[in-house]
């Protein structure tokens, strides 16, 4: 687990944030922990906050449910673990039905559309990442690159420019274009469900591939 203290604040930093708990959950495989760090990182290096962040895995190293967890202030945390989640994301069903007893009864639930028929509450944002990351990008593996694309479209955890430059520095050398594709269509997804809900998850633009 790592904990950082707050960061002298970039010029362009987003608008104050209290302390948000962020869970990233799926099966190991997924990319969840990456997405994590990702996350963690655009908020602490880039948009200047202070962060701390936990994983767990399951028993299978791959295939059973794991999960990251990001917490992200404008102060100093004093506890750095989840409480009160009010940032979910679930790429399984699995995951969904695992980690969302503790979830705000306000707080953001976002699950992939395809992977998750039951999700934990009506209210939760269902969208295609792994169809959009296999049928699209044809990479399945950047599905959660797309998820991280829309949690920040949606909800303003992180600011879009920062979560770029994280994701950029993280990735390996070679996949900076794909990831960054994958990335765009996460945006362009939540944007279309801002919008529409029923027109989100249609073909990326031109512009965003």
């Amino acid at each position: 687990m790592a904990v950082s203290k707050k960061k002298e604040a970039p010029k362009s930093k987003p608008k104050a944030m209290e302390r948000m708990e962020v869970r990233l959950a799926g099966s190991g495989g997924q990319g969840l922990i990456l997405a994590g760090l990702v996350l963690a990182e655009a908020a602490g290096l880039h948009d200047g906050r202070a962060v701390a962040m936990g994983q767990s895995y399951g028993p299978e190293a791959r295939g059973g449910a794991s999960k990251a967890e990001v917490i992200i202030s404008d102060e100093d945390i004093d506890y750095p673990l989840a409480t009160k989640v009010d940032l979910f994301l679930a790429l399984t069903q699995e995951a969904a039905d695992t980690y969302s007893w503790d979830l705000k009864s306000d707080g953001w639930i976002v699950v992939d559309s395809d992977l998750v028929s039951h999700p934990p509450s009506s209210r939760a944002v269902a969208l295609p990442f792994t169809a959009t990351a296999r049928d699209k990008l044809k990479k399945p593996m950047v599905a959660n690159v797309v998820a991280l694309g829309a949690l920040s479209e949606l909800t303003g955890v992180v600011s879009r420019k920062a979560l770029e430059k994280a994701l950029l520095a993280r990735v390996p050398k070679g996949t900076e274009a794909l990831n960054k594709k994958a990335l765009n269509a996460g945006t362009k997804m939540a944007r279309d469900y801002q919008a529409n809900g029923h027109t989100a998850g249609q073909d990326p633009s031109p512009e965003d591939v």
